[in-house]
């Protein structure tokens, strides 16, 4: 079997970010599938590479968390175009795995089904054009009909689609009835990230020596709305609680954020570089709680937030400021609370609570036990294998 594997934002271990596609083509080739990944990097020629028994072709296509609304689009389409100027090359994969974001990759797909009648399977991510027309980046009429249309028209030539929660397999479902949908979630990285004592010389080089940690890791983005972190923080230091906040990654709005917490006066929030997932390790290890934060609108519920995963699979304290389904699911196990979006000051008694009640390690154990039971990546990479396969 030959499995080709589109996803504009492939990255590997050291690179840093989002691992989900690299242990996916890991997967196949773990049992003897060959695999063929397209992606795009930010180099000005097309290379070739082999990354752990699969080949990775890159595709001079620029993207940056920084880029604007036009500029990303433009990154999209010649991404689109950009592979099918070289899917020749791809004429005898038997499936094509197609992964969103961004929605574009999908026109690639179809592109390859009706020029060489190749099957393909779409992750949804994401719930785009919504996502963007809810959060107002869209407000064109006709955009908004054309991308919809766009979006069904995916799915609906699809041969099956893989979503990442049950909240976006419900929103499918009601856009084209009868499709066959698997949700296959983010996955916790058990074997990487383990519970594990704080490093004093990590504490020392963070700074957050006898601090309760809350970190962020991630996109610095419109949509994570971390103006919200910046005023809880506001709020511990006000109290005076022994809270530091950490905020690790990038994205348009870090520079602001940067601007906004200088302006405020915040002496208990750091900001960190983007990290691989060898730095993550190293500020996971001094962390307490892990804050997952999005801005206050329905359709960002319904996601499936990366490091939610490495979180639990470390073994911390969630965080959350929204609803939806990981509301569901941080509730029932035990390990986290939810905080008003309107009200950053009510995660203060929270904090009181935890700090004084020393059942920190309950929290953090049941975390952990989440991600081995629900989430793992052995467990989920298994679903997802037997689904390509049948």
């Amino acid at each position: 079997m030959n499995v080709l594997i589109l996803h504009q934002h492939f990255k590997t271990p050291e690179e840093g970010g989002a691992l989900r596609s690299y242990f996916l083509a890991k997967a196949l080739v773990e049992i003897g599938i060959k695999v063929s990944v397209v992606t795009g990097w930010n180099e000005k020629q097309h290379d070739v590479k082999v990354v752990e028994g699969f080949e990775v072709h890159y595709l001079p296509v620029s993207y940056s968390n920084h880029f604007g609304f036009w500029k990303r689009i433009f990154s999209f389409l010649k991404f689109v175009t950009g592979f099918i100027w070289r899917s020749e090359a791809f004429k005898d994969a038997h499936l094509c795995y197609a992964i969103s974001v961004p929605l574009t990759v999908g026109l690639a797909a179809r592109w390859l089904k009706w020029r060489y009648k190749i099957p393909y399977i779409f992750e949804v991510g994401d719930l785009w054009p919504d996502a963007a027309i809810e959060l107002d980046v869209i407000r064109n009429p006709f955009l908004k009909n054309y991308l919809w249309k766009m979006e069904r028209r995916i799915y609906a030539n699809a041969d099956a689609i893989v979503a990442l929660s049950p909240a976006i397999k419900d929103a499918i479902e009601r856009k084209i009835p009868g499709k066959k949908i698997l949700v296959i979630p983010n996955m916790a990285d058990t074997e990487f990230f383990k519970p594990e004592s704080k490093n004093h010389n990590l504490e020392e080089r963070f700074g957050v020596k006898n601090k309760f940690v809350v970190a962020y890791f991630g996109a610095m983005g419109f949509a994570n709305g971390l103006e919200y972190l910046l005023e809880c923080a506001l709020a511990c230091q006000s109290e005076n609680l022994p809270v530091q906040f950490m905020l690790a990654g990038d994205g348009a709005e870090r520079i602001n954020l940067e601007k906004k917490s200088s302006w405020l006066g915040l002496n208990n929030l750091s900001f960190h570089s983007f990290q691989n997932r060898d730095g993550i390790l190293e500020l996971m290890n001094v962390t307490d709680a892990v804050f997952v934060c999005y801005r206050h609108s329905a359709i960002l519920e319904t996601g499936s937030p990366n490091k939610l995963f490495d979180g639990l699979a470390a073994g911390k304290l969630i965080i959350i400021n929204f609803g939806g389904w990981i509301k569901k699911e941080i509730e029932e196990a035990r390990c986290g609370f939810y905080v008003d979006p309107e009200k950053p000051e009510s995660i203060v008694p929270f904090f009181k609570s935890i700090i004084s009640s020393n059942r920190l390690l309950e929290h953090q154990n049941r975390s952990r036990l989440l991600a081995e039971q629900k989430f793992s990546r052995e467990k989920l990479t298994e679903q997802w294998v037997d689904f390509i396969q049948a």
